[in-house]
């Protein structure tokens, strides 16, 4: 007699009250962990010495908790812009234009201040794929902004405190803002171009300071403390953002 089994790597499932939830086998995952995100939804992750039965078991436990945070989210992603040709839609150095084209492709030319997005004319703006070209096309607006002018921010709040570091990264994260590798390069989010100056600068000085302590103990907040003042407040602020929606 021969017998095998496969362990699947994800599966979806849908919980009655809950709806779809993805659970997920993760090499990383010391614990199951159940996690709620906006325009994401419902993701468990499990360890590898955990069976998906037992995970399923433990949403059901937290089915309110889930509800809870489900309709949290919700609030968050009525705030999605949907853009459309009455959108006035600017970044700190470009305005967003809609333009119809002849044609069945979708292009985006970023020059002269504008986000210029030409779509078909026989699609609605407010289609789900030109929306997500639309929203691709002010990503890279924001990028080439990130990359002109986040360096620079680094360097000098670096040169007037004395901080160290290597290199400075520009990502498109789909949950940090920002980060210092143990080598002091600092990775810097795109959608910082997105914040207050003051909350961009914050997550600057953030990561800067992880140059020196590289944990979040009570030694990096008395440095930071130092650096930018009002750190836990502009902390709590930064929270209130949220990197997918805009």
């Amino acid at each position: 007699m021969y017998s095998s089994f496969l362990r699947l790597t994800s599966v979806n499932l849908h919980i009655d009250g809950i709806g779809k939830v993805l659970i997920e086998r993760s090499e990383k995952a010391k614990r199951v962990t159940i996690s709620v995100r906006p325009l994401k939804g419902v993701r468990v992750a499990v360890p590898p010495s955990i069976s998906f039965e037992k995970a399923e078991q433990l949403i059901y436990t937290k089915a309110d908790w889930i509800k809870e945070n489900q309709a949290r989210m919700k609030q968050h992603e009525e705030k999605v812009t949907v853009y459309d040709h009455d959108t006035d839609f600017r970044t700190r150095s470009h305005a967003l234009r809609l333009l119809t084209h002849a044609q069945y492709t979708m292009r985006c030319v970023i020059e002269d201040g504008y986000i210029n997005v030409f779509y078909p004319a026989f699609k609605d703006a407010k289609d789900n794929d030109v929306q997500k070209f639309i929203r691709k096309s002010i990503e890279e607006a924001y990028r080439k902004e990130a990359k002109e002018y986040l360096p620079k921010r680094v360097a000098y709040f670096a040169d007037k405190f004395g901080f160290d570091f290597q290199n400075v990264f520009i990502k498109n994260a789909k949950s940090r803002w920002g980060s210092c590798s143990h080598t002091n390069n600092i990775n810097l989010n795109l959608h910082l171009m997105r914040l207050p100056e003051a909350l961009c600068d914050y997550v600057i000085l953030h990561e800067l300071a992880h140059t020196v302590e590289k944990n979040h103990g009570p030694g990096f907040w008395a440095l930071l403390d130092k650096v930018c003042g009002n750190s836990r407040t502009l902390d709590k602020k930064l929270k209130a953002y949220r990197i997918s929606i805009y």
